[in-house]
């Protein structure tokens, strides 16, 4: 569940990204409540809009920072990002703490971390595959997350208690003094040992290219569009949990312990998702419906704390499904489009936030909590249909009887549903040989060598390995041209006589 954290990079950038991440869910929570509570009367529709200008970049300029992400050094672009995030927060907090900000700072201040956080998103989200090796990739997207829901279990209780505390402004001023921890981590990450990325060609046309590539990979589609359903109408948590509170009648502090809560369930889905081998479309598509069904039996819970633990369903299927999702487009995409693939990736689940944010917002203020929460769950059955349609129509799924159990159904395909789709063209690897051993090895070559045009990475797999036949001297039996150590002068002049070049040894050709 941990082997990433065995790699040095790794383990240092999981540290810093923990705690940066505690103070941003601090300063999320603080953010939402400051508009609702304290810049205007219960405004949820507000929230929403806030909700909107905050994700809208993400989906606007999702060409460039895709672009950005495969051919500027990742490392340095996160060190200005994150930085610029800091004076952000330090500004607001300075603003609030003085008590002359007003709802337009707000919306200006989630405008401006929009922006700075579209190009961060795909950096951060495509440098761990800087950090680790290509049989890590999964586990350590996983490990992101689980880090990531980490935070989002202690930032929003810590928030809650700091603004009945101290105000809602420090807890800007404190996620100011969290991005250095981001910061220091970087700073410390070793580059010699970072896997340098294909950075995109300059040639015209490289904007587009992440959309012509999932246009033309039909499971990354349904992926996408599950994605955006959920991130649409499903992920409004802060609508969900503060309308929720006021619903019952609680203040800032059960607030932020529902935040917290949601996060227990966010937290157990991603470490089981790291257990996993790698990630399946499938998983994405069962997790869909859970959430779904999470979110219906949260619409109906009669009491606070009812409420509260059904909130542990919904985190549980929220982050199982974007941990595999994530997973699954980053380890299947090709790695010079990987930067674009995942701003895509990140545009359409948090850009459908302005899409859904302020119409979940607006169902709750005319109808009441528990409806925007059913909206929510009529995403999540919606999401789980499309991509159950897809695997029947497209892949062939199907139910057949087990070979072995009579009355135990199994579920077959036409074809294998993801790992043809997935598969990455093989590249040819360039070989650099010294001439003299070269021609030393092909004399005593017993299989052919393979021409360097030829060499690619298929031809060391396990199956040639296998087929690849390898004669053996049967006991007591001497090959043909064996001769006694004594006897070796006498026998070379006796070839010498006959005019042979010596002894020689053939095999058949690799199957």
């Amino acid at each position: 569940m941990f082997r990433s954290l065995a790699v040095r990079n790794y383990r240092i950038w999981f540290i810093g990204a923990l705690v940066s991440s505690v103070g941003t869910w601090m300063q999320a929570t603080a953010q939402n409540w400051v508009v609702l509570t304290e810049l205007t009367d219960n405004d949820a529709f507000a929230v929403g809009v806030t909700m909107a200008l905050q994700f809208a970049p993400q989906l606007l300029l999702v060409p460039v920072t895709g672009l950005i992400a495969d051919r500027f050094d990742r490392r340095r672009t996160l060190m200005a990002t994150q930085g610029s995030m800091m004076v952000l927060g330090l500004a607001l907090g300075i603003l609030l703490v003085t008590g002359v900000a007003e709802l337009w700072h707000l919306y200006a201040f989630a405008l401006a971390l929009g922006i700075v956080s579209a190009v961060d998103t795909p950096v951060r989200q495509t440098i761990v595959t800087d950090l680790v090796s290509s049989s890590h990739m999964s586990n350590a997207v996983a490990l992101n997350s689980a880090s990531f829901n980490t935070a989002r279990l202690i930032g929003p209780a810590v928030a809650g208690v700091l603004i009945v505390l101290v105000g809602s402004g420090w807890v800007f001023i404190v996620n100011a003094a969290t991005f250095l921890a981001m910061l220091g981590a970087l700073a410390l990450l070793r580059t010699d040992s970072m896997r340098q990325h294909a950075r995109g060609p300059r040639q015209r046309g490289q904007l587009v290219a992440g959309f012509r590539y999932v246009a033309g990979r039909p499971d990354l589609v349904v992926v996408f569009v599950i994605v955006f359903l959920i991130g649409a109408f499903g992920m409004n948590f802060p609508i969900f949990a503060s309308t929720m509170a006021v619903e019952f009648g609680r203040g800032a502090g059960e607030f932020g312990l529902l935040s917290s809560i949601l996060a227990i369930g966010s937290l157990a889905g991603a470490l089981l998702a790291a257990r996993r081998d790698r990630a399946r479309l499938r998983v994405v598509i069962i997790a869909a419906g859970f959430f779904g069904l999470a979110a219906l039996i949260a619409a109906l819970m009669p009491t606070f704390w009812t409420f509260a633990a059904s909130m542990v369903l919904i985190g549980f299927g929220v982050v199982t499904i974007l941990t595999t999702a994530n997973g699954y487009v980053q380890s299947t995409t090709d790695p010079a489009l990987r930067g674009r693939v995942m701003a895509l990736y990140m545009a359409v689940m948090v850009g459908g936030t302005p899409v859904g944010a302020p119409i979940v917002g607006a169902v709750a203020d005319a109808f009441g909590p528990r409806w925007a929460l059913g909206v929510a769950a009529s995403a999540g059955a919606l999401a789980a249909l499309i991509g159950l349609g897809w695997l029947i129509v497209a892949r062939g799924m199907h139910l057949a009887r087990h070979p072995r159990a009579r009355w135990r159904p199994v579920v077959r395909f036409a074809d294998a549903p993801t790992a043809a789709l997935a598969a990455i063209a093989t590249q040819p690897v360039e070989v650099v040989r010294d001439v003299d051993a070269g021609q030393r090895d092909r004399e005593h070559a017993l299989v052919p060598p393979v021409p360097t045009d030829r060499l690619v990475p298929a031809d060391f797999s396990e199956q040639v390995a296998l087929t690849s036949p390898i004669p053996l001297t049967k006991p007591g039996h001497r090959e043909p041209g064996h001769r006694e150590p004594g006897a070796r002068e006498s026998g070379a002049r006796e070839s010498a006589a006959r005019g042979d070049a010596g002894p020689r040894c053939e095999a058949s050709p690799a199957t």
